[in-house]
């Protein structure tokens, strides 16, 4: 009895051990990809978090700073009524005193018309620290009229040219949000005076259906969007603060540009036309 065995030709040996090796190359690039992608995710998911915590330190920030510019509002007003108005309506009470009927009739028309002239000079400071909070054209006339009011006594000093043009303003933002425009350009005009060395400050105003938007050009020294959010966040920092706190409450944009040709700077205030935290 004749037995035949078979076997494989080396060409077959040699296919069938690259299937192998092509197919365990294939699993560990598959298991490769699966480790690269779990990674991946959870640098991606850390990442998030990351900026979820700075986010979260940048509104602390924000909280802060405008807690703080409140607290040293009512200690600036504290300060002026017990400094200025106290003493005033103090020396008022002294010439209206008990004895004022013992005294001779001259002396009582005297003292009388020193109380008078006391008494005005107290209701003018509070008239004025009144003012300081709520402008009386913001209140009775709206932000058109403030921020004009405010660009011509600028421009009046003669110190830099400054005006201030509205072009859509025929719809009013609420009052509180024009409070707060009104003192975000306050500061940022107040900025730009103290520190940029500008020739002139122009402000316009533009809007569409869902938002309104101030733009403030100048030609001085200025800030670019980076800068701004470096420096609102920095310790001394605190009108910037202000700026970014006030601009967070509104449920605004801020801009910080420098045009093209590095001639002037341009800050873009945008504030949606709806109600303060809706």
């Amino acid at each position: 009895m004749r037995l035949f065995f078979l076997q494989a030709s080396p060409e077959a040996s040699n296919g069938a051990n690259v299937i192998l090796f092509g197919s365990a190359g294939m699993g560990i690039l598959a298991v490769c990809i699966i480790i690269f992608a779990i990674l991946h995710q959870r640098k991606v998911i850390r990442y998030h978090l990351q900026l979820k915590k700075l986010e979260a330190e940048k509104q602390q920030i924000y909280l802060e700073a405008s807690v703080r510019f409140q607290e040293e509002e009512r200690q600036r007003i504290a300060a002026d009524l017990h400094d200025d108005a106290g003493p005033l309506l103090a020396t008022a009470r002294l010439y209206l005193n008990e004895n004022l009927v013992n005294l001779d009739k001259a002396t009582q028309l005297q003292n009388i018309f020193s109380a008078k002239q006391i008494i005005d000079d107290s209701i003018l400071l509070i008239r004025n620290i009144s003012h300081s909070l709520m402008p009386p054209t913001l209140k009775n006339f709206g932000l058109e009229s403030a921020t004009v009011d405010l660009f011509q006594k600028i421009s009046g000093s003669g110190v830099i040219n400054a005006s201030a043009r509205f072009h859509d303003y025929r719809e009013r933002l609420k009052e509180e949000q024009e409070m707060l425009v009104f003192r975000v350009i306050q500061e940022i005009v107040n900025n730009i005076i103290k520190h940029s060395n500008s020739a002139f400050i122009h402000l316009t105003q533009n809007a569409t259906p869902a938002n309104s938007y101030i733009r403030i050009h100048h030609d001085g020294k200025g800030l670019v969007q980076t800068e701004f959010d470096r420096l609102s966040q920095v310790a001394n920092g605190l009108g910037l603060k202000n700026i970014a706190s006030r601009i967070k409450v509104l449920n605004g944009r801020i801009l910080f540009e420098i045009d093209s040709s590095h001639t002037y700077y341009k800050v873009t205030i945008e504030v949606p036309k709806e109600p303060i935290g809706s």
